[in-house]
């Protein structure tokens, strides 16, 4: 390559990073050139460039479905810390773009759109959820394991420290959930969104409730069946292949309900029906704990991202604002709310840390593409909540008794157990 070329594509880099104010990083290509978007400092990350298409997409695309698209293909690749590399990511994603890109973005989201429309039908119905419910979640439980830890939870942690390794602080969530819902023995408890049983299994093992949870996915209930046997629950603990929308002729309602980490596959325009749904099923003065993200008012909607088309499809985030208007309108009354958000950048960044751990073995079970689509999702999800375009909060809620909550006056109780996790086989 001759120095005219090299000089070229220098300036171009200097003119798409010229008002980058993030950390410094480099670029690599195929054939061992550089560049540094500050020289004299230390890199923090290196993205590395192993074909010429790539370093057009990087340099002409400029959006984060063909900037993870590369990734995935292993055209880009990064080296150091991958979570700043999001700050790229975004500035480059950010940047005004000319008419005939916005033109090819909008059709390629109609077209995507279409599709999912002739296939599973209208966004949010009970068939397409199903579909976009089974296309994330049904992958093979070995898949989940090595990264997950023993709780098999895949949702939010709850840190005390910041130290706190990765099994400590699942069980230190699903013990405050239970805490917060004042769970008692015998009471009947439903887990809407159950994923692989953990929380069924603390409160039918550690609680002693009649526990039942309800998912769209085939393997996750499979799991859960096999773990509440091997933990000898079946008594108490029960899971059942079932939309929340279908829960209308349950025999009997709840005292308590939790919805971990499903709200962000309801969608804006099914809230109303979601509130109403949950507080038809509890018994007045129960409780009712929603814990799911929101993206922040002031964070922009992506309607052609990068998660949308290959990780959570048809995946929508409200605002709590909105969550809570839906909430009050249904008939709750909002007790307390929690934002969770650097407990869930820690625990994606656990994640990610055991995902790049066990890859070999993983491999085992899932193609490359997808681990790589699975590695992009975490780390840049960790860094959407350290920049506070979304949070996580635990939002619970009351069904009065004739106005009457059946609350204590204080918090004090959730904290008066110690929340190591004891007595439940996993």
């Amino acid at each position: 390559m001759s120095d005219f070329h090299h000089s070229r594509r220098h300036r171009l880099l200097a003119d798409i990073f010229r008002d980058y104010d993030g950390p410094p990083f480099s670029i690599r290509l195929w054939n061992g050139w550089q560049w540094a978007s500050s020289p004299g400092e230390k890199s923090v990350f290196t993205v590395v460039i192993t074909t010429p298409h790539a370093l057009t997409v990087l340099m002409t695309e400029q959006n984060e479905i063909a900037l993870g698209e590369a990734f995935i293909r292993r055209e880009i690749d990064v080296e150091g810390d991958i979570f700043s590399v999001f700050f790229v990511a975004e500035y480059l994603v950010n940047r005004p773009k000319g008419l005939l890109q916005r033109v090819a973005e909008l059709i390629s989201r109609s077209a995507m759109n279409s599709k999912r429309w002739l296939s599973f039908g209208f966004q949010h119905s009970k068939l397409r959820d199903r579909a976009s419910i089974s296309y994330h979640y049904d992958q093979p439980v070995e898949f989940f394991r090595p990264w997950l830890g023993s709780t098999l939870a895949y949702s939010c942690a709850y840190f005390r420290s910041s130290k706190d390794p990765l099994d400590l602080a699942q069980w230190q969530k699903l013990e405050l959930i239970c805490q917060k819902l004042r769970l008692q023995p015998l009471e009947r408890f439903l887990d809407v969104g159950c994923g692989w049983g953990s929380l069924v299994l603390r409160a039918g093992g550690k609680h002693h409730a009649h526990a039942m949870g309800i998912t769209l996915s085939q393997i996750q209930a499979e799991v859960t069946r096999e773990r509440i046997k091997n933990a000898e629950l079946c008594q108490r603990c029960s899971v059942e292949l079932r939309d929340y929308r279908d829960c209308n002729h349950l025999a009997e309602s709840f005292d308590k309900i939790a919805s971990i980490g499903m709200f962000e596959h309801v969608g804006k325009s099914n809230l109303p029906e979601y509130f109403r749904m949950m507080r038809g099923l509890l018994r007045p003065g129960g409780t009712f704990l929603n814990h799911g993200i929101a993206r922040s008012p002031l964070s922009p909607i992506r309607k052609n991202s990068f998660i949308d088309r290959y990780v959570f499809p048809d995946g929508h985030l409200v605002t709590l604002s909105q969550a809570i208007t839906a909430a009050e309108e249904a008939g709750f009354e909002v007790r307390d709310v929690e934002n969770l958000r650097e407990h869930y950048e820690l625990t994606l960044r656990r994640w990610v840390e055991g995902l790049r751990q066990s890859e070999e073995a993983l491999r085992n079970h899932v193609s490359e593409t997808t681990f790589r689509i699975w590695l992009l999702y975490m780390a840049g999800s960790a860094a959407a909540f350290r920049r506070g375009d979304i949070a996580v909060y635990q939002v619970l809620l009351s069904r009065p008794n004739r106005g009457r909550s059946e609350l204590p006056l204080t918090r004090e109780d959730w904290y008066a157990e110690s929340t190591q996790s004891q007595g439940i086989p996993v």
